[in-house]
């Protein structure tokens, strides 16, 4: 993610909004639901692009006893992550990841997966998480399908308004610039309530559909365990606004 920031609004600040705008909470949330049943099921979780942690953290305060790690490139994000000191929290990419046989499940989740882009990131990355998983250990991840065209709601139309916990009114708004194939880089302009920008930051995502990422999933050595096209674990259908994914090192 390429960022642009003014003094007035900084990284941490981001990192702060972004809690609040993206509550974890497995109780009100069915994929937060689906994500924590998985890991408090593994012994040891490996949470690619964890950013704040919030995931990590409900786990261990839901009574997790085993390992569980995060790691993300965003050192804001970690900064807050590492309020627990009793998850272990990495800064880097997934394609950094050098653990050796390591966890019984990998994740990546709040469509982080989106942002491995270049077919050579994503190789690594899942070489890389491949390689961090024991044995027949999974891995667990969401992306939006690309026929449901996320993208199309992505417009100033659809601006969101917070209150940060200072009592600051913010606006968060989205824009596309372009769709090449099927990858779409947008904005998010973060200003005033009166249109003053404090913040632009701008991400490129990868849309694939089921069999190009089946055919990069079995290529890096996983199996696909089960495929859901929603969080009641439904099939995936024509209709399907997701892919959600679990996949066992072969």
């Amino acid at each position: 993610m390429l960022v642009d920031t003014v003094p007035m609004f900084s990284n941490a600040d981001a990192a702060a909004l972004y809690d609040l705008m993206n509550p974890w909470d497995p109780a009100r949330f069915p994929g937060d639901a689906f994500y924590n049943d998985l890991v408090l099921a593994s012994d040891s979780v490996l949470d690619v692009g964890c950013g704040t942690g919030s995931m990590l953290h409900r786990a261990r305060e839901a009574g997790h006893r085993g390992r569980l790690v995060g790691i993300d490139p965003d050192a804001a994000a970690l900064d807050r992550a590492r309020r627990r000191s009793d998850v272990e929290w990495v800064l880097g990419v997934a394609a950094d990841a050098a653990w050796d046989r390591e966890f019984d499940l990998a994740t990546m989740v709040s469509h982080a997966f989106q942002c491995l882009v270049g077919d050579d990131e994503l190789r690594a990355s899942l070489t890389a998480i491949r390689a961090a998983l024991r044995d027949g250990g999974r891995f667990a991840f969401e992306t939006r399908h690309p026929q449901a065209r996320a993208w199309e709601q992505w417009n100033e139309a659809n601006a969101s308004e917070f209150e940060d916990a200072s009592g600051r009114r913010l606006r968060c708004a989205h824009h596309v610039e372009s769709v090449v194939g099927d990858v779409v880089t947008m904005t998010e302009t973060t200003s005033d309530p009166d249109g003053t920008v404090l913040r632009v930051d701008r991400a490129s995502l990868r849309f694939l559909d089921v069999p190009t990422l089946g055919a990069f999933l079995a290529e890096a050595g996983f199996a696909i365990e089960a495929q859901y096209g929603a969080w009641d674990r439904s099939p995936v259908t024509d209709t399907s606004r997701g892919i959600i994914t679990i996949a066992r090192r072969a």
